[in-house]
This record gives structure tokens, C-alpha cells and sequence, in this order.
């Protein structure tokens, strides 16, 4: 059944549609998410619950369905996730394949450049990224 989202208003409701959503692996309910959610209250939103399954349901989430209409909430969307508490674990924690898998997303932003951010930014956030 397709999960219903509406915009979280606080930690714990975002934390239970993550939950759903990472349960599923349902990445359109995802990314429907991550299109309604305000990408500078991701790292209020996702409080200390950042785990590598969530991140990379996001990276997989924004690559397949935010990417091809709106690459510049995708980039808003990384550029907040690496606010985030428990990012720096995260990454640290993050197997090889996992770490190919943001790098491509990157290679696309890259090459789906527009006018809400210049290659330089994606440069700069891939470093932070550690790629």
C-alpha cells in the first residue's frame, strides 16, 4: 500500500515516516518527503536518528525521482543532510559501493548544473562529503 505523506512538523513525526519509508524501501514515498520537507529543517528534522540506511535511502531517493525535476532541491537537500548531527559517523561508516552511490549522485548534479548552484558548489559539498 502507498504510504501517505504529509509534511512532518517535528522530529518525531519525521522520524516516523522515515521509519516507514526505510522499512518499505519505498523510495517514491521518500522522495515525495524529501520534495515537501524544507531542506533547512532536515538536520532539526532528523534531529541525532541520521543512520547510513537513512542516508542512503535519500541519496537513492533523490537520484531516481527529485533529480530529473528539480536538481536544485537536490543539492539543497545534501548541502543540509551534512548539517546534520551524526553526519561525520555516518560517512565515516559508509561502505565502499554506499560511498560510489553518493558519488554518482553527485557526477549527476554535476552534470544537471543550474542556476541555484555552480559546479564550485558542488566541488565544495563533495569535499565535505569526503569524495
Amino acid at each position: 500500500e502507498k504510504l501517505h505523506i504529509s509534511e512532518p512538523s517535528n522530529a518525531y513525526d519525521f522520524g516516523q515516516i522515515i521509519n516507514a519509508v526505510n522499512t518499505n524501501k519505498d523510495k517514491a514515498a521518500c522522495a515525495d518527503l524529501l520534495t515537501i520537507t524544507d531542506p533547512k529543517k532536515l538536520p532539526m528534522l532528523l534531529s541525532n536518528k541520521l543512520e547510513g540506511e537513512i542516508l542512503l535511502i535519500f541519496i537513492q531517493s533523490l537520484e531516481s525521482y527529485v533529480l530529473g525535476k528539480d536538481p536544485g532541491l537536490v543539492y539543497q537537500h545534501l548541502f543540509y543532510l551534512s548539517k546534520a548531527e551524526r553526519f561525520k559517523v555516518v560517512l565515516a561508516l559508509l561502505s565502499k559501493n554506499e560511498k560510489e552511490q553518493v558519488q554518482q549522485l553527485f557526477d549527476l548534479l554535476s552534470e544537471n548544473q543550474n542556476h541555484q548552484y555552480s559546479l564550485e558548489d558542488v566541488e565544495s559539498l563533495k569535499k565535505v562529503y569526503e569524495l
